[in-house]
């Protein structure tokens, strides 16, 4: 038994609904979730949070926000669940693990790689 990393799934055919959902809501969290460590950033104490970690979830959220927006991009372009890198379908397992993804685990370039 072989398993591939390219699914022949077809992404139209999935749950398209549900990922858009998912996406929504990372957006709406990611959002909020900056708006208040903005607020907390801009306390005399810094709401308790250590200057540097306040900074690294400050990134961590900004780039949830920009990660799911390109990817609701996409879904409105009609490119959504397409690898950036070779342009074969993303298998829907990772689509529902990690909607915002824009490239198969193959293409996905390794932690560190820019």
């Amino acid at each position: 038994m072989s398993t591939s990393l390219h699914e022949p799934t077809d992404v139209a055919q999935a749950p398209m609904e549900l990922l858009r959902g998912m996406l929504e809501e990372a957006f709406s969290a990611h959002t909020a979730r900056l708006t208040e460590l903005t607020v907390v950033s801009r306390l005399p104490d810094r709401g308790g949070y250590d200057a540097h970690a306040l900074e690294l979830l400050t990134v961590s959220h900004r780039r949830g926000v920009a990660d799911t927006a390109r990817a609701l991009r996409r879904m409105a372009e009609g490119t959504y669940g397409l690898c950036a890198g070779c342009g074969k379908q993303i298998p829907l397992g990772r689509l529902h693990a990690a909607p915002h993804v824009p490239q198969c685990a193959l293409c996905q370039p390794a932690e560190g790689d820019a």
